[in-house]
Order: C-alpha cells, then sequence, then structure tokens
C-alpha cells in the first residue's frame, strides 16, 4: 500500500483543526524578526508531535524554529522550509479572523505556509516507523524584508540568517511552497528552471547642512540631493542593462526635512530592484554607490549606502521532476503543471539552495467563485482554505519520494 495514503487520511480527518490555526496565525500577525508569538506557538506544537525542537535559531537574531524528525532508519535528510512573519499593511477584509493589530497583516500567506508544514510535520511524525531518514522542519522570520545584524551591522533576512547559523547544514535536498493567487485552488506550479529574482534592498542616506531658505548658499540640501538620486539612478540603471534582460528597480519610500521653512539636513531614499544574473545584480549596486555619491557631492553633502544583497531562486532539474511527478500523485494528472517563465518577486529560499538541491513550489489558492482574487501584498488579500490539506499533503509526498531516491531517478 502506498505509505501516504494513511497519513493523507489522517491530515482529511483534521482538516478544521488545520483552518482555525491557520486563522489563529492569521489574527495575530508579527513583522520581521518580531515574532516571539508565532515561533512559541509553532515550537509548542512540534513538541506535542513528538520532534527534536531547536528554539531561538540564528546567531544574528535567534528568532527562528526547527523541528526535527528522526525516522527508524537510517537515511538522507530533506529541509523544509516555511517563513513565518507579516506584512506592514492594514487587512481590509470583512472575516472574523482578520489581523487584530493595526498596520499588520498575513498578505504573503505565510499563515498559510505556517500551517501546512506543521501539518505535514504532524502527519509524518504518526509514522515515524515509516520513514527512512530525517526530515527538518525550518520555519524562519524575516522573510519579507531585513534588519540590521546586531553583531555586524549587514542587513539580513530570516534565511540568510539561518542558513548562515547552519540550519540547512547536511541536507540532501530542500523544499518551500508559496501560495499563488493566481493559479486556481486544487493546482500546484513549479517553475523549470529560475523562479524568482534576486531581490535587493537598497537604503540611501544623505547628510547635508541646515540653514534659512533666504541663505541657502550657507547649507547642503540633503532633500535636492535625495530628488536628484531618484532621478539619476533610476535612468542609469535604466540606459546600463541589456534592455533584453528582466530586471525590476524601484523606490518605496523618500523622506527628507523636518519643517517648510528650512533647508534640509538629512534624506532617505529606499527602495528595491530585481534581477537574475549575479552580474547585473552587482552592476546595479554600483550604479546606486556612484550615483548617490555624486548627487551628494553636486550639493556639498555626503552619502551612506547600505544594501541587503539578494539571490535569484533556481530550482535544480531533478527536483522539478520530482515535484511535477508529486503533484500528479496529490493533484491529479492535469493539475501539476512546470512554469517556463520565473517572477520578479524575490524569495531568501534561494540561500538554502545554496547548500542543496531542491525547488520552490506555488500552491494554488485562488478562487474567483468564492470572490478570492487579490494579488499578494494587497489589503484584501485571502486565500482558499482547501489549500491547506492540499499542501500538507503534497510536503508529505515529497518527503517521501525524496527519502525513497527519487532526486536520484
Amino acid at each position: 500500500m502506498d505509505k501516504a495514503n494513511p497519513i493523507f487520511t489522517l491530515l482529511e480527518e483534521k482538516e478544521q483543526e488545520w483552518i482555525a490555526l491557520r486563522r489563529d496565525f492569521h489574527s495575530q500577525p508579527e513583522l520581521l524578526y518580531n515574532v516571539d508569538r508565532t515561533s512559541e506557538r509553532i515550537a509548542e506544537l512540534l513538541d506535542s508531535y513528538g520532534l527534536e525542537v531547536q528554539r531561538q535559531v540564528g546567531k544574528h537574531f535567534g528568532k527562528g524554529v526547527i523541528g526535527v524528525l528522526r525516522g527508524s532508519k537510517p537515511g538522507k535528510t530533506i529541509l523544509l522550509r516555511a517563513d513565518m512573519d507579516a506584512l506592514p499593511i492594514q487587512e481590509r477584509n470583512e472575516v472574523d479572523y482578520r489581523s487584530s493589530i493595526d498596520g499588520s497583516m498575513h498578505a504573503c500567506g505565510h499563515d498559510a505556509h505556517v500551517t501546512m508544514l506543521l501539518a505535514a510535520a504532524y502527519g509524518l511524525s504518526r509514522f515515524r516507523e515509516e520513514i527512512a531518514g530525517e526530515v527538518r522542519f525550518v520555519f524562519q522570520p524575516a522573510e519579507e524584508g531585513a534588519a540590521e545584524s546586531p553583531l555586524d551591522g549587514r542587513l539580513l533576512s530570516g534565511g540568510r540568517d539561518m542558513v548562515e547559523s547552519g540550519a540547512a547544514d547536511g541536507v540532501s535536498a530542500a523544499f518551500a511552497f508559496h501560495v499563488w493567487p493566481g493559479i486556481p485552488v486544487g493546482e500546484v506550479a513549479v517553475h523549470r528552471k529560475y523562479a524568482m529574482a534576486a531581490s535587493s534592498h537598497f537604503q540611501v542616506s544623505f547628510r547635508g547642512r541646515s540653514g534659512h531658505h533666504g541663505a541657502q548658499h550657507l547649507a547642503a540640501d540633503a532633500l535636492l540631493m535625495a530628488a536628484h538620486f531618484v532621478i539619476e539612478s533610476r535612468a542609469a540603471v535604466a540606459s546600463a542593462v541589456n534592455p533584453f534582460e528582466p530586471i525590476a528597480f524601484a523606490f518605496g519610500r523618500l523622506q527628507a526635512g523636518t519643517v517648510i521653512n528650512a533647508i534640509a539636513e538629512s534624506g532617505e531614499v529606499e527602495g528595491t530592484y530585481r534581477a537574475f544574473e549575479p552580474d547585473t545584480v552587482e552592476r546595479i549596486r554600483s550604479i546606486i554607490e556612484q550615483c548617490a555619491a555624486a548627487c551628494a557631492e553636486r550639493f556639498g553633502g555626503e552619502a551612506l549606502t547600505k544594501f541587503r544583497m539578494g539571490k535569484a531562486l533556481l530550482n535544480a532539474e531533478k527536483a522539478v521532476e520530482l515535484v511535477q511527478r508529486a503533484g500528479v500523485k496529490v493533484f491529479g494528472s492535469n493539475k501539476s503543471s512546470v512554469l517556463e517563465q520565473p517572477s520578479l518577486a524575490g524569495e531568501d529560499f534561494s540561500y538554502y539552495l545554496d547548500q542543496a538541491p531542491g525547488a520552490m513550489v506555488l500552491i494554488g489558492v485562488g478562487n474567483k467563485e468564492k470572490g478570492i482574487v487579490h494579488p499578494l501584498h494587497h489589503p484584501q488579500f485571502d486565500l482558499d482554505e482547501e489549500a491547506l490539506v492540499l499542501g500538507a499533503k503534497l510536503h508529505v509526498q515529497i518527503v517521501l519520494d525524496t527519502l525513497a531516491g527519487g532526486l536520484n531517478s
């Protein structure tokens, strides 16, 4: 008999529990590394499933959680990752499980990612005697952004902190899921090669000298520095990158000055850029640094740049094939597809794939009949919760197929 079948049955029987769990996480969203409630709830559940639990993982921030399931027989180690953090967005859904925290929302489905992985951990833990190998369930903070490390000052996302702290050491394969509203519930997809771009974040701080508007020659206007940087850096990037190469370069925040009738002493610009080729990622960084320095010097000031460097997410060929086959088993023959065109979204799961072959998998959660049509990062984003059990089943199937040697077939 297929080992997955009794686990699938167990997951189906507990579907209402998974829905309630997802709604609990959804109603209590936490941002970046401030995930104490979420991480402790996850750790408690993993412990109740009989897994070995590691709390406060991450040498820079110590906010990750890892659950380790050791099978009854030796074998490979497979890593499954879910992200825990929410977004600083005010939710506009009128549902009883809407965010209870003003200005914070699970608008990217991380509440579902956590729930799917917890459900899979529960199901696999109940049949550990059937498992030959080890499963490492990794729950990371700060996928949506970065913070300055208290150790070395670098801007680090949660994935990079976890990987640099050994979370992916010694694994044979790594997989992560992302809910995808553009795919109908009941379907799954995986990119053939490139899945997502290297999403790099930048902060440029300008320092000038404040002064009276009637004596501008005695001041150095940081507002002008920032304004010129926005225009000139965008034009410079557009002219420096091959037009046939997909990139995205945009600004998210510009702030300068404190009062209407005084020259701005300081200014700050923040944004992101996305590209696939490593040379292009570095070229854009250099352009940002050069433009910032030139704009600051022109108006008599200084510029300081900080970056959170991204890395393109590249799926492994054998992992894509395994996911597609597992998708057919769980979703059906016409419901599992391989995508050719990558997304310009970013994902720090790419750092795990530096350590082992694997893939990012897209789980369909859209449903037009239910009005579930809004994109990721939208204040009315929601998902069809039928995807929760399907995602958990796919986690289980991928584990069983990988540990059975699927990546070598």
